[in-house]
């Protein structure tokens, strides 16, 4: 029978789920980061990039494994980001398209971006106190 968490009332997680959760922040934070030192945006570098395809995969393929411990919130909460910025970045590619809507476009593609970064970086300090995220 596993543990279970005094406060969250949850089961405790093994530390190779723990290290695995880190792991993907640090994928998503990486491909972040890549739009911040490139041309690209944060967020289509977030979306794009090879390590937060990877992180999402891990996400979705080791959903059941953190079920029941605070990291499915974390699992959650990754997963959400992903889709959300996707849409994001959908409505502000469709707004590019058109010549009046681009300061827009600019406008969604910078505040997705600053808003994955907030989420990269609240969830993993939620991580680091061991708390679950709100979903």
């Amino acid at each position: 029978m596993a543990d279970i968490d005094a406060n969250t009332q949850l089961a405790l997680p093994g530390s190779n789920l723990i290290t695995l959760t880190h792991v993907v922040y640090g994928l998503h934070a990486f491909s972040a980061i890549v739009g911040l030192t490139t041309a690209a945006f944060v967020v289509t570098a977030f979306l794009t990039g090879w390590p937060s395809i990877i992180a999402v995969v891990i996400n979705y393929v080791k959903r059941g494994d953190v079920r029941g411990t605070f990291l499915e919130s974390h699992f959650t909460w990754q997963i959400r980001t992903f889709w959300w910025a996707l849409l994001w970045a959908l409505i502000a590619g469709l707004l590019f398209i058109t010549i009046i809507g681009i300061p827009l476009a600019w406008v969604i593609a910078v505040t997705a971006g600053l808003w994955v970064l907030y989420r990269i970086a609240r969830g993993w300090i939620s991580l680091l106190s061991n708390k679950p995220m709100p979903v």
